[in-house]
């Protein structure tokens, strides 16, 4: 644990992503757990958490592009834009052709403006607008840039007077998936929101290799064994992310504390720095084959091999 490490969750619907942080601290027993974004209750999928000094890594995180699976219902709008807020009208999309939601969709893919929900954690002169909408506010957030990259629809379904629409989206980080649901919607006339989310991936981590939340009482099992969480080491994801670059025993000492070092690398705005023994020492921009250190780790001690309990 003195590395700390990056460990990916699949979140089940019904908890925050807060309640998955808190559990993940009882279950390792330590309090220096973060996120590299968060899911809304309703949303289920991969949760990156960074432990201990890896939560330095999730800076470099939270921008990383997203992949979600969602259900989009045309013919209804809510206050959230998803399911868990309340209705507000209902239209009767039965006579949305298919070719006029093809074109919809094709007209938010690409680079967009998108305005945020109002029920969103974005904050507004220091209060996030979610809070002021429950406190009876009328929140009008500004519209900002965002890249889909592919918006998919899967299947479609009729039902009476509404469609559900199985869709994949794949976003720049900062995209809200329920404001698509709502954008495509009023393009058709109708109206729409979200009734399912799951992201699938961030960056190149995938819901797939994720495990599940940690219950809330895991370390009081009656033998008091604690879960196995995996911690995948800071080296393993840097490596995963950036180009690498391995450092001889001087060199890795060097960087540790500070120094520029001159290398035969070329130039790029973040590499890992690798230690001889694999250990992640750094991230470092290099320019003209001179290192910049953007954020060190650190050395581990005499004990640093001797593990715990529930770590993997």
């Amino acid at each position: 644990m003195i590395g700390g490490g990056v460990v990916l969750l699949d979140k089940p619907a019904g908890i925050t992503s807060h309640d998955a942080v808190a559990r993940l601290r009882r279950a390792l027993g330590t309090k220096k757990v973060g996120h590299a974004g968060t899911l809304d209750p309703m949303a289920t999928g991969l949760l990156v958490l960074g432990v201990g000094p890896a939560t330095r890594l999730l800076t470099h995180l939270v921008g990383l592009d997203k992949v979600y699976a969602a259900t989009i219902r045309l013919g209804a709008t809510t206050t959230s834009d998803d399911a868990d807020g309340d209705l507000l009208v209902t239209k009767d999309a039965s006579g949305v052709e298919d070719a006029a939601i093809t074109a919809g969709i094709a007209a938010l893919t690409g680079e967009i403006s998108q305005r945020p929900s109002a029920v969103s954690a974005i904050k507004v002169d220091g209060v996030r607008a979610h809070e002021r909408v429950r406190a009876g506010e009328h929140v009008e957030l500004k519209a900002r840039p965002v890249t889909i990259h592919a918006f998919v629809p899967l299947a479609l379904r009729r039902e009476a007077d509404r469609i559900d629409l199985d869709v994949r989206v794949h976003c720049s980080s900062g995209t809200y998936v329920r404001a698509l649901a709502r954008d495509l919607g009023e393009d058709l006339g109708v109206g729409g929101h979200l009734t399912r989310l799951r992201r699938t991936a961030i960056g190149p981590f995938q819901v797939a290799d994720a495990q599940p939340v940690p219950e809330w009482r895991a370390r009081d099992a009656a033998d008091g064994s604690s879960p196995r969480i995996h911690l995948r080491t800071p080296a393993e994801v840097a490596e995963r992310l950036f180009p690498s670059v391995r450092l001889d025993g001087q060199q890795a000492a060097d960087l540790a504390n500070g120094k520029r070092l001159e290398l035969d690398t070329p130039d790029a705005p973040t590499v890992a720095a690798l230690a001889p023994d694999g250990r992640l020492v750094g991230l470092v921009a290099i320019e003209r084959g001179r290192t910049r250190v953007l954020t060190n780790f650190p050395v581990p001690s005499q004990r640093a091999g001797s593990g715990q309990d529930g770590v993997s």
